[in-house]
């Protein structure tokens, strides 16, 4: 559910009055747009689990800026984590990501077969 993202940072200030589903993909896109993020998601696709401080191992990013980016994935709902003593571990939510390509499956899929353009 897209609803724990706290899209009060978008600034079109008239959100409300946007469909669901255009408010939904414009919230993953912004959450998307930065190449850090992009990447830790790559990250934690291929490594399934990882201690979050062990994250800027791995991409060129100090471990703050890796927290910053942490928490706007986690505030989406595409990462959960857990604590183990000292250290959290995190992974992707397989049912979050599931539900984002299925909302933009549809989107593309309605995009394609409307398709009316003589511009070329």
């Amino acid at each position: 559910m897209f609803a724990t993202y706290n899209n009060s940072n978008m600034t079109n200030n008239k959100a409300d009055q946007f469909s669901n589903q255009q408010q939904k993909l414009a919230i993953f896109g912004k959450v998307l747009s930065h190449p850090a993020r992009v990447a830790i998601l790559q990250l934690l696709a291929e490594q399934g689990e990882i201690k979050t401080g062990n994250i800027s191992d791995y991409l060129p990013i100090a471990r703050p800026t890796v927290s910053r980016h942490l928490k706007e994935l986690k505030e989406m709902g595409i990462i959960i984590g857990s604590v183990d003593g000292h250290s959290i571990h995190c992974c992707l939510n397989i049912d979050k990501l599931k539900e984002i390509k299925n909302e933009y499956d549809l989107f593309f899929k309605q995009a394609i077969k409307n398709f009316k353009c003589s511009c070329k």
